[in-house]
């Protein structure tokens, strides 16, 4: 049975930038055209899109107003600012969405991490105020993110693993619902800028200092998790009612706010001073649109904490999105998202706006509310309008304790659970390390250091795995089946050696031959690692090609003690090597030098040319660069390997040889081998290759490059025999 291996065209470098350059203006046009999605649907917008989006966007408008008062306090800014922020954030980025279901605003992770950074900067003594160096990361960060975008970089958010997200979410969560104690308490004197373990310890030293907000604490606790827990209850119990039970239950936080906001009042009438910490004024409109300041000293105070933002920003924004994208059965461009983050945060810091991004909770309550566009977003928009004009006069009386609670049961969503944690800990413990660290040092530190903890240890995962990827030797696993005839034929799968499921089962390939499977790109981080295993490999599972020397002095001084393993001595002297190459995407220069360096050695220690076969290689680049570099082009027609040469296989006739198939090679000194081999088949037999026997020809210009294990291990075993 012949090794066939069809023939790829090579398209040379000059036609590709002809090519490239002629479909330039199409390229742009569409470039120009993705950064407004909203022009390929908007014209096609119905009344059923209409009635879906509306009553998502009031339903989405209502949690909002709450909550971004809530965590503009968080961010230990005055609460119209979460409200300019919500504002924002919903009307402009439904122009670039490719989410339907996602709501931009406040959320809590960035507003604890502002408060810490903003904290920062004021303990050095600057004379910039909360809002100004809010604004003004709002604006940086936003630049960063659009210019990310425009360049199609969004991609670097793949390259930080679930685990890292998590912990670093769960240890955020933690630290602001421990932050939130004092408000839920009206214990006041803690420091909530501390390291949450602080946070708790004072908190919990100072539950003699309890007022009457408690009260409101911890009812509205009681209230939410209540509420929400009667709904999943009666859903189940009743499903006729699930429709008018899911609205009930979404709109807990504004019914819980205007109950407390009117117990508040009327405890509050005749009294000079209030009994419990309410919100007070909020302004009513817009009275901060401004050019934001933006000055040398200011920005050079924010810089180090513009990763972090820029960072927390795109990865929350695009993880949410993505994950609604895939339970809801569209597609996400993740470039496009952060340009829409980026050039959200820019125009809403004209509005005094802080950093905005995705919000778990509101994109879950828009996605369950029938949300069929991104215009949805308009309608929430339009209701947190309403509330900045018509309703400020009634946020006075709001407790500080029923915010507390709202935010406090918002950020419980965010906290891995026991399930979760459980399975991270069954499929890699690395994973269940890093999400760990995230949230031990977010507890003991702040969220900055929590995030850059997490980044960094995935970073360096990542890096290890690159420079130490995975290998194994394989033996063969015989299995039995039957051909069309229904006569029984033995075939083989091929299988680590060392595989305990196995033990017992697993043969050694044919004699002389070693099979060695790469998991890894072949890159210059791993080049030097993989060409030391492999030789180690075959040093390890094969025997010399010739003795050493007897005399000392002319041995290699690093072979000179002239040990040699009793083990290694029962092998063969390896002749062919087969490569399997299923799990490598990529082969670079460095790569390509580091095998010709491991057949070099493995060469000197078999004291033979050992023969070097592919399998299934994934892309014909490899292939490319593989005999660029020098494999494939052995002598087959040497006497050694005789008559069982695939060339002696292939069907002759005396027809014309098509020229085709030799154009494609990208080494000169590869073309002139192929070209040899032909001539000396021809001068050999006396007849040229047939159109016919294309196929074996194709072979014959490739013979040490196959298509799957089997057909290698046999060309290999065939050729060192």
């Amino acid at each position: 049975m012949s090794s066939v291996y069809i023939d790829d065209p090579q398209i040379s470098f000059k036609d590709q930038v002809r090519n490239y350059t002629k479909q330039a203006p199409t390229y742009a046009a569409g470039y120009v055209r993705s950064l407004l999605p909203i022009v390929d649907w908007i014209g096609h917008y119905n009344m059923t899109w209409f009635i879906g989006d509306l009553i998502a966007g009031i339903t989405v408008g209502a949690v909002v107003v709450p909550q971004g008062m809530a965590y503009s306090k968080l961010a230990t800014l005055p609460p119209q600012y979460g409200l300019y922020s919500s504002f924002v954030g919903v009307i402009v980025y439904c122009f670039f969405a490719t989410s339907k279901d996602i709501t931009i605003g406040p959320v809590a992770v960035m507003s604890q991490l502002l408060a810490q950074i903003i904290g920062t900067i004021l303990d050095k003594g600057t004379t910039y105020t909360n809002v100004q160096i809010a604004v003004c990361l709002c604006l940086l960060s936003g630049c960063i993110s659009f210019a990310l975008g425009l360049l199609r970089l969004g991609f670097i958010v793949d390259f930080i693993p679930h685990p890292a997200i998590a912990g670093y979410m769960t240890g955020s969560a933690i630290s602001i619902a421990i932050g939130q104690l004092t408000k839920l308490l009206g214990i006041a004197g803690v420091n909530t800028r501390d390291p949450s373990y602080l946070v708790l310890g004072n908190s919990l030293g100072g539950l003699g200092r309890t007022k009457l907000d408690a009260v409101f604490g911890f009812t509205g606790l009681i209230w939410l998790y209540g509420i929400r827990w009667g709904v999943g209850y009666f859903s189940k119990k009743y499903p006729r009612l699930e429709r008018p039970l899911f609205f009930f239950g979404i709109s807990r936080n504004a019914i819980l706010i205007i109950f407390a906001t009117l117990i508040s009042f009327l405890i509050n009438i005749g009294k000079t001073t209030s009994p419990i910490s309410i919100l007070k004024n909020v302004p009513s409109g817009f009275r901060e649109v401004r050019v934001p300041v933006m000055d040398s000293e200011l920005i050079s105070q924010v810089a180090s904490s513009l990763p972090v933002v820029t960072l927390v920003l795109i990865m929350e924004h695009v993880a949410i999105a993505k994950s609604f994208g895939r339970v809801n059965d569209y597609k996400i461009d993740p470039n496009q998202e952060v340009i829409a983050i980026g050039f959200t945060n820019m125009i809403a810091s004209f509005f005094s706006a802080y950093p905005a991004t995705g919000s778990f909770s509101r994109t879950a309550i828009k996605a369950k509310s029938g949300v069929r566009t991104p215009i949805a977003g308009v309608y929430a928009g339009i209701i947190v309008l309403l509330a900045l004009y018509a309703l400020t006069p009634a946020f006075y009386y709001i407790p500080d304790a029923t915010l507390a609670a709202v935010i406090i049961h918002a950020v419980g969503d965010l906290i891995s659970g026991p399930k979760a944690i459980k399975e991270l800990w069954r499929v890699s413990f690395i994973e269940f390390f890093i999400f760990a660290i995230g949230v031990i040092v977010t507890f003991f530190t702040n969220i900055e250091d929590g995030i850059y903890t997490t980044v960094g240890l995935s970073l360096a995962v990542l890096l290890f795995r690159i420079a130490r990827p995975r290998y194994n030797a394989l033996g063969r696993l015989s299995v039995v089946s039957k051909t069309i005839d229904g006569k029984p034929t033995e075939r083989y799968a091929y299988v680590p050696i060392d595989n305990p499921n196995v033990v017992g089962s697993v043969f050694s390939p044919p004699e002389g031959v070693l099979v060695f499977r790469l998991e890894e790109s072949v890159t210059y981080p791993n080049a030097g690692y993989v060409s030391d295993r492999i030789v180690e490999y075959v040093k390890d599972n094969s025997k010399r090609g010739k003795p050493l020397p007897k005399s000392f002095g002319d041995r290699p001084w690093n072979d000179a003690s002239g040990k040699v393993s009793e083990h290694s001595e029962n092998f063969p002297v390896c002749r062919a090597l087969v490569v399997d190459l299923a799990g490598v995407n990529q082969v670079d220069t460095t790569g390509a030098q580091a095998l010709l360096d491991a057949r070099s050695a493995i060469d000197r220690y078999a004291d033979r040319k050992v023969e070097w076969h592919f399998a299934n290689v994934n892309a014909p680049t490899i292939r490319r660069k593989l005999v660029a570099a020098g494999f494939g082009n052995e002598d087959l027609l040497s006497p050694s390997h005789g008559p069982q040469s695939p060339v002696a296989h292939a069907t002759h006739t005396t027809t014309e040889q098509p020229e085709a198939n030799r154009d494609d090679l990208e080494s000169a000194i590869a073309v002139e081998k192929a070209e040899e081999l032909e001539e000396k088949f021809i001068a050999k037999t006396g007849t040229e290759i047939s159109h016919k026997a294309n196929d074996e020809w194709s072979q014959q210009r490739y013979p040490f490059f196959h298509y799957d294990l089997e057909d290698a291990v046999r060309a290999a075993s065939r050729l060192s025999n």
